[in-house]
């Protein structure tokens, strides 16, 4: 599959592919720089099925060296700058045996001494395939490195249809930055990136790059909305946005659509151990959607989402894989269902029992939005001794604003619109991110 896309990438010529810190990269130039990162494998005896690191940010070179690694049939970990304690934490549990960190300065090389001999790296060198691990963000815990078959996450990007100009929000680190790139060159496709991820930068590529479509998070978007970024720039290329990777507040959505009436909102659905599901929201507005098509299905159990797909994966280096005997991922996630629809509640971990009554962080945190001055919400669980659990919100402002009657205001609007038990108990005043470097919501810490 990688040979075929490499030979599908040469077919588009002089057409722009990425763009990166201000200049623009046709195809011709990043197959030509594939070719000199082949060279460089093979210069430095790189073999199939060893595990490496390709370190840096998104740029022509990493998607070059990530192009010729898979061709290489080698193991690939994608990773962004990290802290040294994570960087040491995911080398050691990837059993990384080569590092390629790139920088202004270049690429180095170097060779770690380790030797890879997990069963699931097994299972890839016998089938003569190239590999994908992918670490989760971990905001609840420690972080599961997924590993995956890259020529069946390739196998699922068809014959170019519609080439479109699409803004590279997510990293390599990411399957949803996998599947943006893929998804993007497969089609022949322009990808813009990013120096940082601020709504001021955001807008201002859309409106220099024309981007069409901008793959994000619901976080990034409330951030968008705070900022009034979009009336600042000339967006009106963009024609889509998706997000995921966590709850969207219907709040959020419908302000959305009021403030940006000409851009089509669509839900994705995906994760790293499954892929990227396709989707069809019911309308812009509403966040019940359709789920399913080639290579997946689901079913639920307990109003949990459980999902096959084709390209699964094989499993986790450092944790147990939640399969079922028919294949289907127990994806945690809770649902209701409406007909043919189903609406993503969250995660199950993340439902707060109190008093043996269940609260879901995300109805709640779609109600605080309502309240004017809350620029970001945030619903957690806090131990109590009488209920078990009880809710806490941690609340950022628009403007400043005293303590106690912003708590006022949070428990009188909330009791209005909740039942009692989902009223935060404890509302905490922050102007902390509440959000990972991947602009997903933490709830453990707040």
């Amino acid at each position: 599959m990688a040979i075929s896309l490499l030979s599908l990438l040469t077919t588009f010529g002089d057409t722009e592919a990425i763009v990166f810190n201000g200049e623009r990269c046709s195809y011709a130039h990043l197959v030509s720089r594939v070719d000199d990162w082949k060279a460089f494998l093979r210069a430095n005896d790189v073999a199939a099925g060893q595990v490496v690191v390709l370190e840096g940010a998104n740029s022509v070179e990493a998607v070059a060296g990530l192009l010729a690694l898979i061709d290489a049939s080698v193991i690939v970990v994608p990773l962004t700058v990290v802290p040294p304690a994570k960087r040491a934490e995911f080398h050691e549990v990837a059993q990384v045996e080569v590092v390629i960190a790139l920088d202004e300065g270049g690429r180095t090389f170097e060779r770690t001494g380790r030797t890879a001999d997990h069963e699931l790296y097994g299972r890839l060198r016998a089938a003569n395939t190239p590999g994908l691990v992918l670490f989760s963000s971990g905001t609840t815990g420690r972080s599961k490195a997924t590993v995956l078959d890259f020529a069946k996450v390739l196998a699922k990007y068809g014959e170019p249809t519609r080439p479109l100009r699409t803004l590279a929000f997510l990293n390599l680190d990411h399957i949803g930055g996998i599947n943006t790139l893929f998804h993007t060159l497969s089609q022949g496709g322009a990808l813009i990136t990013i120096p940082e991820r601020t709504p001021a930068t955001v807008c201002e590529a859309i409106a220099e790059y024309r981007v069409e479509v901008l793959p994000t998070t619901p976080t990034f978007l409330n951030m968008l909305l705070i900022s009034g970024a979009y009336e600042r720039y000339d967006i009106s290329s963009l024609t889509l946005i998706t997000y995921g990777t966590e709850p969207m507040p219907e709040r959020t959505l419908k302000r959305l659509k009021a403030a940006l009436p000409d851009i089509r909102f669509k839900q994705t659905y995906g994760l790293s151990e499954l892929g990227i599901m396709p989707t069809k929201s019911k309308s812009d507005d509403t966040l019940w959607v359709k789920l399913g098509g080639a290579g997946f299905e689901y079913r639920i159990v307990d109003n949990v989402l459980w999902i096959r797909s084709e390209m699964a994966m094989l499993g986790y280096l450092n944790a147990p894989a939640p399969f079922d005997d028919e294949g289907y991922f127990n994806t945690q996630d809770a649902v209701e269902v409406d007909g043919e629809y189903v609406r993503i509640l969250g995660r199950k971990s993340e439902i707060i029992n109190v008093g043996g009554e269940k609260v879901y962080p995300s109805e709640v945190e779609n109600v605080l939005l309502e309240i004017p001055n809350i620029a970001e919400a945030t619903v957690s669980g806090k131990a109590s001794h009488v209920t078990g659990m009880v809710v806490k919100a941690t609340v950022k402002l628009i403007e400043p604003a005293d303590a106690r009657t912003v708590r006022r205001q949070v428990q009188e609007h909330c009791a209005k619109r909740l039942e009692p038990f989902k009223v935060p108990a404890l509302v905490v005043i922050s102007e902390d991110d509440q959000h990972s470097d991947r602009f997903k919501k933490i709830r453990s810490g707040v």
